[in-house]
């Protein structure tokens, strides 16, 4: 288990998940993974993933979250779009407590992730690895796969995160949106409740003139406790008198609005002019290329007054190389794919001819197979076959035998060699010669102090004498 470990990448980022099981604490592959994990940081941050609840769980398998719906139809990246997959080949599907991102198909990242819950190499090359479960906090996260599940996968009592943290944040120049911030409670705001007001007992100690001006205000209210009529509130010096037209600020409003509108309408209207007449100007290429080449030549003319002129000739030659290098390339292009289709009419060929020899070998082995199966097994049965295989091959040797001999020319039956007879040829050492019968390869030997041969070359020399 520690060689797998090893083999992983370091992390440079870490996020806690507070969850109803208990705190999960997860570490970032923010080089190997960046686009996942940056989308992680910047919803964790939003508090996009607080309320959330792991709403799939297949046991020894996977625990997915992350989705807002909390069925797995929803979730969205901080791209505004599906962002691409990020493979790295030492991030494997190979032990549990990965974190990586689910979707429906290739490139189609949103915001749902999921945790491993034991080896999946089924997943390889098909999700996203951007992080790791560490510490004790494994545990709490086994914990997630405990429960009743139903027919979908779903578990019946869903667990939640109940809010994110970001720890280590390595991409410093995430900033929040505002729209996925989550408004303070409002618990939090209106802490302190009204109190009522203390009512003084002037018979306890008085100081002078403070405790009389306490004693009046007090009488004071006393007095004016129940209903109060108009007079009483224009007479109020708490009260300004000027009085308050609800109605000419309604119509201010009203104008404001209408004039505010009015302002949009024309704006739209003079965006989509300007958008009219850049499309109408808008050039094809043709027309855009002989514009260039008569500036140019206008220029040529002018080129001890045009300071540019030297760079628009650079330009151009660079346009005419990278129109030939086009050009070659469709030509080697066309070539290449005829040469394709030459090599594959070949092989076609070579196939249907080794077809044609390979169906007379077929049908030897059928015939070879069906005489095969007609032969007995092992056993008695089997002996006794073979010996009635014996007498048979006699049989034929024997009429073969007795039957006249024919010429090879005439006679082309299969059994016509059994007639033939074997013979080899005699190369055994020839002890003595005949002495009689000389053939060409014969030679005599005489020795010199021989008297024979001495008496023989006399007479041989008188012969020649007398001649």
């Amino acid at each position: 288990m520690s060689n797998i470990y090893i083999q992983e990448p370091p992390t440079s980022g870490k996020v806690v998940l507070k969850t109803s099981v208990g705190d999960i604490d997860i570490e970032l592959f923010t080089k190997e993974a960046p686009l996942a994990c940056r989308n992680f940081i910047q919803l964790c941050l939003e508090n996009y993933y607080n309320n959330t609840v792991f709403h799939r769980l297949v046991r020894d398998f996977i625990v997915q979250g992350g989705d807002p719906n909390g069925d797995g139809s929803g979730g969205e990246s901080i791209f505004g779009k599906p962002f691409k997959d990020e493979f790295h080949s030492r991030l494997r599907f190979v032990r549990r407590g990965l974190v990586a991102m689910a979707n429906s198909g290739k490139n189609d990242n949103g915001s749902q992730f999921f945790f491993t819950l034991a080896a999946t190499p089924e997943l390889q090359n098909k999700h996203t690895i951007f992080g790791k479960v560490t510490g004790e906090t494994v545990f709490n996260m086994t914990k997630l796969a405990d429960g009743e599940v139903d027919e979908y996968e779903k578990p019946i009592y869903c667990h939640k995160i109940i809010k994110t943290n970001v720890l280590i944040n390595p991409f410093t120049d995430i900033i929040p949106r505002q729209n996925y911030k989550q408004e303070e409670p409002k618990h939090k705001k209106e802490k302190h409740s009204k109190k009522e007001k203390g009512v003084k007992n002037f018979g306890l100690l008085s100081f002078g003139e403070e405790a009389n001006e306490d004693e009046e205000e007090s009488l004071m209210n006393k007095k004016f406790t129940g209903m109060k009529s108009t007079h009483d509130v224009l007479t109020d010096p708490k009260l300004s008198k000027e009085s308050y037209a609800a109605e000419k600020l309604q119509n201010q409003e009203d104008e404001e609005f209408l004039e505010e509108k009015a302002k949009d309408e024309e704006e739209i209207l003079k965006t989509t002019e300007m958008i009219r007449n850049k499309l109408k100007s808008r050039k094809t290429p043709a027309e855009v290329c002989q514009e260039q080449n008569e500036k140019s030549d206008s220029d040529s003319d002018n080129s001890d007054y045009d300071l540019h002129a030297d760079a628009k000739k650079m330009k151009l030659e660079k346009v005419k190389k990278i129109r030939e290098e086009i050009v070659k390339l469709k030509t080697d292009y066309k070539n290449e794919q005829k040469v394709k289709e030459k090599s594959e009419a070949v092989e076609k060929s070579k196939k249907e001819t080794a077809k044609e020899t390979m169906k007379d070998y077929f049908s030897e082995h059928e015939k070879y197979l069906s005489k095969n199966q007609n032969l007995p097994k092992k056993g008695a049965s089997r002996e006794m076959h073979t010996l009635e295989l014996l007498s048979k091959f006699k049989s034929k040797l024997q009429s073969a035998k007795e039957k006249p001999t024919v010429n090879d020319e005439e006679s082309e039956d299969d059994n016509s060699w059994l007639s033939h007879n074997l013979r080899f040829e005699d190369n055994s050492a020839v002890l003595a010669r005949d002495a009689s019968t000389k053939s060409d390869e014969w030679y005599d030997v005489y020795h010199p102090r021989n008297p024979l041969n001495k008496r023989k070359r006399e007479n041989v020399g008188k012969k020649d004498s007398k001649k």
